[in-house]
């Protein structure tokens, strides 16, 4: 199975949903191919750009009738529950671990244990799963999906926590 036939299967041509997914996930993925060519990160495009469309695979799976999801699942579970879907399709594991990884700026153990996660490091690795993460933090999924600004995105990881703002701005170094 490809990348598209897994987005068709979930996302359907003519949802409101698909629409969604695909406007947020190519806009991630161009970032990310951008920021890959400026920074001359060693990466293949090809895998940075089916990261970035696959990395929110699992939202269709949560309860976000806000962008047309109406599964039972809370939102929060969307990276994890992605992860396996990927696995299960039998994706390869770079995709599956950058769905795992890419919320917020990481999840710690103790901060995915605290969000009902199980108790497991979610904190992005990899080269490509911290691309990806920083990448999507720059664009939502609702209201103008136009791309956040520096302080925008700041303010989002400082409600989360002092820590999620101290990982993004690890992020923001490393790509910036």
């Amino acid at each position: 199975m490809t990348a598209k036939q897994l987005i068709d299967l979930y996302y359907p041509a003519g949802t409101r949903r698909r629409d969604i997914y695909l406007k947020h996930c190519r806009q991630v993925a161009g970032k990310a191919l951008k920021i890959m060519r400026e920074k001359g990160l060693d990466l293949s495009p090809r895998e940075v750009e089916e990261a970035a469309m696959l990395h929110d695979i699992g939202i269709c799976l949560t309860d976000a009738p806000g962008i047309d999801c109406n599964g039972v699942e809370p939102y929060l579970r969307h990276g994890v529950l992605g992860a396996k879907l990927l696995r299960d399709h039998g994706f390869p594991e770079i995709y599956a671990s950058v769905a795992e990884r890419h919320s917020g700026a990481g999840l710690t153990k103790e901060e995915s244990a605290a969000l009902g996660l199980g108790h497991r490091d979610l904190c992005p690795r990899t080269l490509l799963e911290r691309l990806i993460c920083y990448a999507d933090k720059f664009y939502s999924k609702s209201g103008t999906m136009e791309e956040k600004s520096l302080e925008r995105v700041r303010t989002s990881m400082a409600k989360f926590s002092p820590s999620t703002l101290a990982r993004f701005e690890s992020l923001h170094q490393e790509f910036s």
